[in-house]
């Protein structure tokens, strides 16, 4: 199961698995544009689970990290408790954290700026790193597949990027390999 905001939404990772053949995992996407931590936590069971999975990939808080009022502090103590519940509901899931994506502010159109402004890059890196301590924390795993889709100087490369942040399907094809990758891992 795949559940985040918008940046794991357009993750075609349905049809990226099917196109695996037979013998892939069957994979959900349970993304939903727009959400925070706080929007997740209430709909856990019929995002995550419900479906029983056996390995949940999260990407949330994005979009708590373009509220300039929300700290990483609070953001992080949202997650653990997602992860909490996740963990308490079904034991022996593995939840996977992955890294957050960068941003591209100079491929941005203007409607997108204002947001980047805040969800800054630099943000993101701190943000990550509060992600992989909380995975170490919870004994899940992170893993970051942002390398095909970052440039030379740490953003989200512009032929990737719809508006500066979201990502177009080829960005997501860049990094299928290492998701698919982890879904296969044993």
């Amino acid at each position: 199961v795949f559940a985040g905001s918008s940046l794991m939404e357009m993750f075609p990772v349905e049809k990226f698995a099917k196109e695996e053949g037979p013998d892939f995992p069957t994979v959900y996407n349970r993304g939903l544009g727009g959400w925070r931590t706080e929007d997740m936590l209430p709909m856990l069971d019929t995002l995550v689970i419900d479906l029983k999975p056996r390995r949940g990939f999260i990407n949330i808080g994005t979009n708590d990290l373009s509220d300039a009022s929300v700290t990483i502090a609070a953001l992080i103590t949202r997650y653990a408790e997602i992860l909490r519940r996740i963990a308490q509901a079904i034991p022996g899931v593995e939840i996977v954290l992955m890294a957050y994506y960068p941003i591209n502010y100079d491929a941005a159109d203007e409607g997108m700026k204002a947001n980047l402004r805040i969800r800054t890059n630099e943000r993101i890196r701190e943000a990550n790193q509060a992600v992989r301590a909380l995975a170490g924390r919870h004994h899940q795993r992170y893993i970051d597949v942002n390398e095909p889709i970052t440039d030379e100087q740490g953003r989200l490369k512009a032929e990737y990027t719809i508006e500066g942040m979201h990502i177009k399907r080829e960005g997501y094809r860049a990094i299928w390999p290492m998701v698919a990758s982890a879904i296969m891992e044993a």
